[in-house]
């Protein structure tokens, strides 16, 4: 993988549950000490009626070297996009890790 496509710095965030005073649990979201470079491409955009509704679901690809704590339901947080992992694929030489993601609301 050439270096040069990996022009964006995201941080990785992984959801941590805490209990708050009603007996429940509230979701926060943790960041991780150190930032990775990757590659973002918005590959599809699509809209779908879901329940009376319109459900708006804008994808991204995010392509970055492996690490052993991305996995499925962290989020990657840019400059001005989040994003939710979805899936996780990593390639047959385990060089490069795709990541399958969708846009959330900035926290």
């Amino acid at each position: 993988m050439r270096a040069g496509p990996m022009r964006h710095r995201l941080t990785l965030q992984t959801s941590q549950k805490v209990r708050n005073n009603t007996g429940g649990f509230t979701e926060t979201w943790e960041d991780s000490p150190d930032k990775l470079w990757a590659e973002i491409t918005i590959p599809t955009g699509r809209t779908a009626p879901v329940a009376e509704g319109m459900s708006v679901s804008i994808t991204a690809e995010i392509r970055t070297r492996p690490r052993a704590d991305i996995k499925v339901g962290c989020r990657l947080v840019g400059k001005h996009t989040t994003y939710l992992i979805g899936a996780a694929l990593p390639d047959n030489d385990l060089s490069m890790l795709r990541l399958l993601c969708s846009n959330v609301p900035n926290p």
